[in-house]
């Protein structure tokens, strides 16, 4: 963030804010919204919440998710609202909180402009409080004027930074400002049923018996009508349900390896689609991933299923430091990449991305390509996976591997867009015929 200002912190004081207060959510968020803008991905960044009570972290995570959704809406503002730069980050981060909070709360103005400048009076001395007060006043006064004003400017109107847009216009013309919109917008939140535990229908009971409706989505999905803890969802830690989107639940019915088939999942952290694959039949099953803190996930998820497989931290590049030599009947390859298909659950990802990255994805991706098709049999199938809606990293990134690749059989290519029911994923089952 621009800074021109200096603070000079004044005389140290005791914490003036209750932590079950509007306030004391502020400030939390602005600590996160901080380290964000420092350079931090979100989950690290909500590390600082840890020992926070469930409720204050509960309003603490709205805050910061909101703002983090609506990109450069709360920058286009304060630009105009400050004479000049903050050079605290953040107090800076408070402002952005309280603006989101102003703009979607209005019965609650009064208490907001309160509880901001008693925030405000926790961070470097208190010297801002003042500034603060004045800001959101301010705002209030000019706030038809702000919004016309921002009307006129992309990144702010669409919330999302300038070349994503460009990327979309281009790749979606007839349905950009629908996936702008989704990943604008909160998450739904669906369930897979374990179906080694019981049906859809069995589990559709039970969620109606402890008062949270919902309808059944796909084979094995539930979409709740609200979002709930998992400490709430019966049978949660006993591993009769998991938290999982309807577009990547899409993976295991594409691949569908038949029982007793070697599998291998590639880029298998945090294990949701190991799990389904899992729960859709008993296989042999090698789950990798590069990162050894995200495999324990993994490890995690599994045992609370009741399920098996060889779970393992390699770079799945890497062929000659983990391959036994035995071919794969079925690989799942779900690759890293732009994540631009899940950025309503991901919101940092507007602001730490750049457009730069596409194509370092692209390189990545291809390398995992080639480096695993030489691992699967003839007539063995392998399912190229992205959370993407970029065509960088998908039709043009499969497009571009059967050209390198003979002997290559394209089975099915599908592109799901963000919508209500589901985020944005791209697949392509391929099929090698020798």
């Amino acid at each position: 963030m621009p800074a021109t200002r200096v603070a000079r912190p004044g005389p140290a004081q005791p914490p003036a804010l209750a932590p079950d207060s509007l306030g004391w959510s502020l400030l939390l968020a602005a600590r996160v919204l901080a380290a964000v803008g420092g350079g931090k991905s979100l989950s690290e960044a909500l590390g600082v919440l840890a020992k926070e009570p469930p409720a204050a972290r509960a309003a603490a995570q709205d805050v910061a998710y909101g703002v983090l959704r609506r990109f450069a809406w709360g920058e286009f503002i304060l630009a105009r609202l400050l004479s000049k730069p903050l050079t605290h980050a953040e107090t800076q981060a408070l402002l952005l909180g309280a603006l989101y909070r102003l703009e979607t709360r209005p019965e609650a103005t009064p208490m907001v402009v309160d509880q901001a400048v008693a925030a405000a009076g926790e961070l470097a001395g208190g010297v801002f409080k003042g500034l603060v007060n004045g800001v959101l006043r301010n705002f209030l006064r000019q706030h038809e004027s702000l919004l016309a004003a921002l009307a006129a400017d992309d990144e702010a109107r669409y919330q999302h930074p300038r070349w994503w847009l460009a990327r979309l216009r281009r790749a979606h013309p007839e349905h950009w400002l629908s996936i702008v919109a989704a990943g604008n917008s909160p998450p739904p939140m669906t369930l897979r049923v374990n179906q080694r535990r019981g049906t859809v229908a069995d589990y559709m009971a039970r969620l109606v018996a402890a008062g949270f409706p919902a309808r059944a989505l796909g084979a094995a999905g539930v979409l709740l009508q609200k979002p709930a803890s998992v400490e709430a969802l019966p049978g949660f830690f006993d591993g009769f349900v998991s938290v999982q989107d309807a577009g990547a639940q899409r993976a295991a019915e594409l691949l569908a390896p038949a029982p007793g088939s070697r599998v291998l999942d590639a880029c298998a952290a945090p294990g949701g689609k190991t799990a389904h694959l899992l729960e859709s039949a008993p296989l042999d099953l090698l789950a990798l991933d590069i990162d050894a803190g995200r495999t324990k996930h993994i490890e995690e998820n599994l045992q609370r299923l009741g399920l098996c497989a060889t779970i393992q931290v390699a770079d799945c590049r890497e062929v000659e430091h983990w391959w036994d030599g035995r071919p794969f009947d079925a690989i799942l390859a779900d690759v890293p990449c732009s994540a631009s298909g899940v950025v309503r659950r991901h919101p940092d990802i507007k602001h730490l991305r750049r457009e730069s990255d596409i194509r370092r994805f692209a390189h990545t991706q291809a390398d995992i390509l080639d480096a695993l098709w030489p691992l699967l049999k003839a007539g063995g199938k392998l399912l190229y996976a992205t959370c993407s809606v970029f065509p960088e990293e998908n039709a043009a990134q499969i497009d571009a591997f059967l050209v390198r690749q003979s002997g290559v059989e394209r089975l099915h290519e599908e592109q799901l867009l963000p919508q209500d029911e589901n985020d944005g994923f791209y697949y392509a089952l391929l099929r090698k015929t020798a």
